[in-house]
């Protein structure tokens, strides 16, 4: 008689959406799941009765380019998370874009939070989400700007004309897919510097402020022990042109640099030789920031 799912049903028709979306959108800048732990959790409890709940939510990421008013193309970036009870609750969805303001972003996801609330609960709706933020998304960009264009269009441009280096430690980075983004990522948004693996891990990223800024929102979003900018640098460019923002790099690319330490401790990477590579590179103070110490 009950014709509400049970959680096994539910979570089975998570993982054939999930399929379904890897089907349709094969490309990591579509469609990136971003906790693998808890995918590989929900599969084993729908293979196993004797598995436990997954202990956390599948979150992925879709991303939507479209164009707007004047034919440049604009991403937006769907973070969502599936309830346990998805499809019978809707899933969390927020979207994000770097064109948005914060009361546009907000009136963007009220909006879509009240279209899920009304038509989907109950089936499987990641496409029909996803189908609104591609025909609605773009309308939110110039939505009530008559009063404030003026301010806006200085803000983007003191913003473009920003130089900036995050300097970000983490407790540790050994997932290949993670050190896969970090440098997929740093490409597309035209930053370079390095990420160094291990434990801890070290990543330094300069380019364009908003550009640093996608980049740490991105990352920020990947499941980690911890994670933290330990220190930024914010240059301002006369003009702001490509020369000048190549004459503040101190690193040609992004790279991944592995100070291979010998001996036992296998995972942990030598620092005196990241001290001296920062010293090649001249930011031998930075070193201090991440260590506490003096290198050599």
């Amino acid at each position: 008689e009950r014709t509400e799912m049970t959680n096994r049903e539910e979570a089975e028709t998570q993982i054939s959406e999930l399929d379904l979306l890897s089907s349709m959108f094969p490309y990591e800048e579509e469609f990136i799941v971003t906790d693998q732990v808890a995918l590989a959790e929900l599969k084993h409890y729908v293979e196993n009765e004797s598995a436990e709940m997954p202990s956390s939510k599948v979150q992925f990421i879709l991303n939507v380019k479209l164009e707007v008013s004047n034919a440049s193309m604009v991403e937006f970036a769907m973070a969502c998370a599936l309830p346990f009870k998805y499809p019978t609750v809707p899933p969390e969805i927020t979207v994000r874009s770097s064109l948005l303001s914060r009361s546009q972003q907000m009136q963007l996801n009220s909006d879509l939070k009240a279209y899920l609330m009304q038509n989907c609960s109950g089936e499987p709706c990641m496409l029909s989400a996803r189908e609104w933020v591609k025909d609605h998304a773009a309308a939110y960009i110039d939505k009530e700007l008559s009063s404030s264009s003026v301010t806006t269009s200085n803000a983007t441009q003191s913003e473009d004309t920003t130089f900036t280096r995050l300097w970000i430690y983490s407790h540790h980075i050994y997932n290949k897919q993670k050190r896969k983004n970090i440098i997929d990522w740093a490409k597309e948004l035209s930053l370079s510097g390095f990420c160094m693996p291990g434990k801890p891990g070290v990543v330094c990223v300069e380019g364009l402020q908003s550009s640093c800024e996608e980049f740490w929102a991105r990352v920020r979003k990947l499941t980690w022990k911890r994670i933290l900018i330990r220190h930024r640098e914010d240059v301002s460019l006369e003009g702001g042109g490509q020369d000048e923002i190549q004459k503040q790099r101190k690193f040609p690319t992004l790279e991944e640099k592995c100070f291979d330490a010998h001996g036992a401790r296998g995972n942990h990477m030598d620092l005196g030789q990241l001290y001296r590579f920062l010293e090649e590179k001249g930011c031998a103070d930075i070193f201090q920031m991440y260590f506490g110490v003096e290198g050599h």
